[in-house]
């Protein structure tokens, strides 16, 4: 009930209308039990009595009956549908906005696929809960208890035999509950897997064909789907077990009440109007019971998306500013990194790394996979932070300042190139959509953009599609450096950010690395040394510590790890995969 509960907080801004959909409701509850208190008069009156002043108004009380529970059932509609999406919107708002503040570490254990079902799925399994189930639960308790007074006042002798049967219900109505909640959290789960499913094979589908693997693919999605499909159809059977079971035990109260309501009726003990003025409120009154049954497994669908959605809604960011944290000056002194300790899931990544880094220097990191470059240099705009040690910017642990200015002292060039489905002009001022039609232009032509843009059928107004695939790689490059030149800030980190371009292209993206590098301090990860030739110092990473430093010259003469790197990836041009002899003259 915790759950339901905040669900229920969450309507409390709009309490006004929720007052005034709650009112038209019992009014709703008022009119249908009317329409049965309205049987015995048509009967005795009408058709035994036959008598001609009822004909007049009965009639017409019939009208204004369906007329204005219409009305009230039309505003009460409109009024809770605007609640239930109301809430919804706010909540798939504050989940997103929740979800944006987690720091990476989230994201590697939460796959996109997951994530975006809990937005989709889960959200909508909680509409249904916030408007239909609150709409039903005030509708039909109000039409329940006015149809039960009904009831009573007409026989209550009958009333008794019809009520017996209602705690019967319960049970049933109970287990049928927590067997439908513990269905729907299967479902949403495998919902989940599936969305990871297609979010990975979708975006990877070149790797797919390049390895023909389209079979396999199929083949796991259709098991993913078949599970589905089997917790769709274990749902559909407990629903569709409720609806019989209900029409079962209310045919009891009824065989009941018709046997000992129409023995009175035949002994002379009461009218055929009362009594058949007492069935139509008793079949009147089963309706809302079976609705009321429905809500019962509805409510526990929605709470089991609402417990996964609130999972992460509760879930506090690991990296947060501190209540007085300031904003980082703009950077001038440099970088120190002391005695930085960093673990990854309690496996240490780096170790006991002390390094100072002035401000205008060019460092370059290298080493093997595995060797800690990437992790090292993540901790930097506090994309992690670190397990022991810190990192000062200008003599501020960036603990102590806000994210937001620390990040935005930052621009960032990584292999991967990510650019959204919108137009170039939007992409390159990502971050300050305010920036002036000049400065973009400006930035495009320093990072050697500005010609294939122009080629574009709309120029800066063209969509590159999603992730940029109207773009080839070394374009896609260039847009991103073309972003990071119009941020302008003081701190620029390349993350290989020319490894997978082709010769043609790598020289068109060095050139506007080089434009974008000019009187920053830059954190260089590189794979091709082409890169960090002219670096001022050469970091080497060996198992997450520093093994040497210096520039190129000097750590070639030194013959240790940067020389055993060169000599491993010189070495490959005899084999005909490298051109690092050319960049290594």
């Amino acid at each position: 009930m915790k759950i339901f509960k905040r669900l229920l907080m969450l309507a409390r801004p709009y309490s006004v209308r929720m007052a005034f959909a709650m009112l038209c409701m019992i009014i709703v509850g008022a009119l249908t039990s009317s329409q049965a208190v309205l049987v015995k008069p048509v009967l005795d009156d009408i058709f035994l009595a036959k008598n001609p002043a009822s004909l007049k108004w009965i009639p017409f009380a019939i009208i204004g009956i369906f007329l204005i529970k219409g009305s009230c059932n039309y505003a009460q509609t409109i009024l809770m549908s605007f609640i239930g999406l109301r809430i919804v919107t706010d909540l798939r708002n504050k989940l997103y906005e929740q979800i944006q503040k987690q720091s990476l570490a989230f994201f590697t254990q939460h796959p996109t696929g997951i994530l975006m079902s809990r937005i989709t799925n889960d959200v909508m399994a909680i509409q249904t809960a916030s408007a239909e189930v609150i709409t039903s639960i005030v509708k039909d308790t109000f039409t329940l208890i006015a149809l039960v007074c009904v009831i009573f006042y007409t026989d209550w002798q009958l009333a008794i035999i019809a009520m017996i049967v209602f705690p019967v219900t319960i049970y049933p109505i109970t287990r049928l509950g927590k067997k439908m909640r513990s269905v729907t959290t299967s479902t949403q789960i495998t919902m989940g897997t599936l969305s990871s499913l297609l979010q990975e094979t979708i975006s990877g589908t070149r790797i797919v064909k390049a390895f023909c693997m389209e079979k396999y693919e199929s083949n796991r999605f259709a098991a993913e789907n078949e599970r589905l499909f089997k917790l769709n159809m274990r749902a559909v059977s407990v629903n569709a077990l409720s609806h019989p079971l209900m029409e079962f035990l209310g045919g009891l109260g009824i065989a009941a009440v018709i046997f000992y309501g129409g023995y009175n009726v035949v002994n002379g003990n009461s009218t055929p109007g009362t009594f058949f003025s007492f069935l139509t409120a008793v079949l009147m009154l089963y309706e809302p019971i079976k609705r009321l049954a429905n809500v019962n497994n509805t409510i526990n669908q929605g709470i089991a998306g609402a417990e996964r959605v609130f999972s992460i809604i509760d879930l506090v960011p690991n990296i947060n500013d501190k209540s007085d944290a300031i904003n980082l000056p703009q950077v001038g002194r440099g970088i120190d990194i002391e005695n930085v300790t960093f673990c990854y899931e309690q496996t240490p990544v780096l170790k006991n790394i002390n390094l100072s880094i002035k401000a205008g220097e060019v460092v370059a990191f290298v080493g093997m996979s595995g060797g800690g470059k990437t992790s090292l240099v993540n901790l930097i705009p506090r994309f992690y932070d670190v397990t022991d040690g810190r990192i000062l910017i200008d003599g501020h642990d960036i603990r102590d300042v806000t994210i937001q200015s620390l990040r935005g002292q930052m621009a960032i060039v990584t292999q991967q190139t990510i650019l959204f489905n919108d137009t170039v002009r939007n992409n390159i001022a990502y971050g300050d959509i305010d920036r002036t039609e000049e400065e973009i232009v400006s930035a495009a032509k320093a990072a050697n953009a500005h010609d294939f843009i122009m080629k574009l059928p709309n120029g800066y107004d063209s969509n590159i599609g999603e992730l940029g695939t109207k773009l080839s790689g070394g374009e896609k490059q260039r847009m991103s450096i073309a972003r990071a030149l119009l941020k302008n800030a003081p701190i620029l980190i390349l993350d290989e950010a020319t490894s997978s371009l082709d010769t043609e292209a790598e020289i068109e993206v060095q050139e506007a690395l080089d434009n974008l590098m000019k009187g920053r301090t830059t954190l260089v990860i590189a794979h091709r040394l082409s890169t960090i030739r002219n670096a001022d110092r050469i970091i080497a990473l060996v198992n997450g510590q520093i093994a040497e430093e210096g520039n190129h010259e000097t750590l070639m003469e030194k013959k240790g790890e940067y020389f055993r790197l060169y000599n491993l990836q010189f070495k490959d041009e005899g084999n005909g995969n490298g051109r690092l002899a050319k960049d290594l003259e």
